[in-house]
């Protein structure tokens, strides 16, 4: 009886060794940021959004450029197509983020499996060696060196347990080895098509920059055309004359609404990080006889596609819009009569109604509208009227 109270026991207690043992400590927690493939894939679907649109510029742009007094337009069609290739510079670059933290993800999960694989090789190692010093005819012994038919039942019983669980050892194994397999697998397409995407990226930023240089070619022809620029200057002119009223009406109209009194005078920072004036404010000489205009703001040059545009003080956003002369544009109130400008950007960061803090990005500068470059046109309107910038921003380079 005490026998088979110890073999019972042993028993139960090899058998809870190789279920421990077998047991898998590594299971690893999803991260619940995990970036998945169809997040990508989504990406992918805006992007061709993105390159469905700008096909459709491309055939308007071939027809405006039969017609030689449509450049304007096709500047205009220029300019949505560089906004157009800069979100789909930053599609690009956002899929390579995802693809990094993917990747991430992946090596990750294949330490993990390759720390589970060693532990179970371990073990079945260990289950070989003693399955090697036991032998069948260990197991037989077991059998027919039973007291009764019940105690050989029992013993059969243990056997089978102890089989059973060295089966589920390799298996467990196998099981393991294919998923690691699986994992390098799809590490090796999570590198090829993140280097794929690299290289598009390379791709955009080239298109991006041909688009600049010809947006700019177009506008120095344009320069060069007497009569056409002669006409521009005029209409730009009359045009600014109508938004201007536009603007001030508005800041009245929103001081109204806030009960408040008039717009404060001074007080600006400046609106980006370069003090450096291309042009000043007043009448100025284009080069083309006939053709001088009165610039209603000051040009700061030395800045690029990239250069953050900031509210000179803090305000509400009246106008954030594009049109074919400001290109992108942004004003800002700061009571009635009182507003800053700030035009030709690549990008508005801001929409109408917006509150923003003085020093807060209202966009980044560029060339859209009627410019031969990246700059930032900056207008401050007080009482209803154009004053001068460098009057307040003191500290600046003369570029003129």
């Amino acid at each position: 009886m005490n026998k088979r109270v110890l073999r019972a026991l042993l028993a139960a207690f090899c058998l809870a060794a190789l279920l421990l043992a077998d047991a898998a400590p590594f299971s690893v927690v999803p991260d619940a940021a995990a970036v998945t493939q169809a997040e990508i894939d989504q990406k992918k679907k805006e992007k061709s959004s993105l390159e469905s649109q700008k096909a459709e510029l491309q055939t308007q742009l071939k027809a405006l450029q039969k017609d030689k007094s449509s450049a304007l337009s096709q500047k205009e069609n220029l300019d949505t197509q560089i906004a157009i290739i800069r979100s789909e510079v930053q599609n690009t670059e956002e899929q390579i983020a995802q693809y990094e933290a993917l990747i991430e993800q992946t090596e990750r999960e294949i330490a993990d499996t390759q720390e589970k694989h060693e532990a179970q090789y371990e073990l079945f190692c260990a289950r070989v060696r003693a399955m090697e010093e036991r032998g069948t005819v260990s197991y037989w012994s077991v059998v027919f060196h039973s007291a009764s038919f019940s105690e050989m039942l029992a013993a059969m019983d243990f056997i089978g347990e102890i089989m059973e669980s060295d089966q589920r050892v390799i298996d467990d194994l196998q099981n393991t080895e294919e998923q690691l397999s699986a994992e390098q697998a799809a590490l090796e397409e999570q590198l090829a098509a993140q280097e794929a995407v690299r290289e598009e990226l390379s791709a955009r930023n080239q298109e991006l920059n041909a688009q600049l240089k010809a947006s700019q070619q177009l506008i120095a022809e344009l320069a060069a055309d007497e009569a056409e620029y002669k006409k521009l200057i005029a209409e730009k002119e009359a045009a600014a004359a109508r938004e201007q009223e536009e603007i001030v009406r508005l800041s009245r109209e929103l001081a109204a609404q806030q009960n408040q009194g008039a717009g404060t005078k001074g007080g600006y920072i400046w609106p980006c990080s370069s003090h450096y004036i291309t042009s000043p404010l007043g009448s100025r000489y284009t080069g083309i006889a006939g053709a001088s205009t009165n610039h209603m703001g000051i040009d700061i040059g030395r800045v690029g596609y990239t250069t953050q545009a900031v509210a000179a003080k803090a305000g509400t956003v009246i106008i954030s819009a594009y049109n074919k002369y400001r290109g992108n544009y942004v004003v800002v109130s700061h009571g009635s009569g009182n507003t800053t400008t700030y035009q030709h950007l690549s990008k508005r960061s801001v929409g109408v109604g917006d509150k923003v803090a003085q020093g807060q990005v209202v966009g980044i500068t560029g060339a859209t509208g009627v410019s031969s470059g990246p700059h930032l046109h900056f207008e401050i309107t007080e009482n209803g009227q154009i004053v001068d910038p460098l009057k307040y921003l003191t500290n600046y380079i003369k570029g003129w």
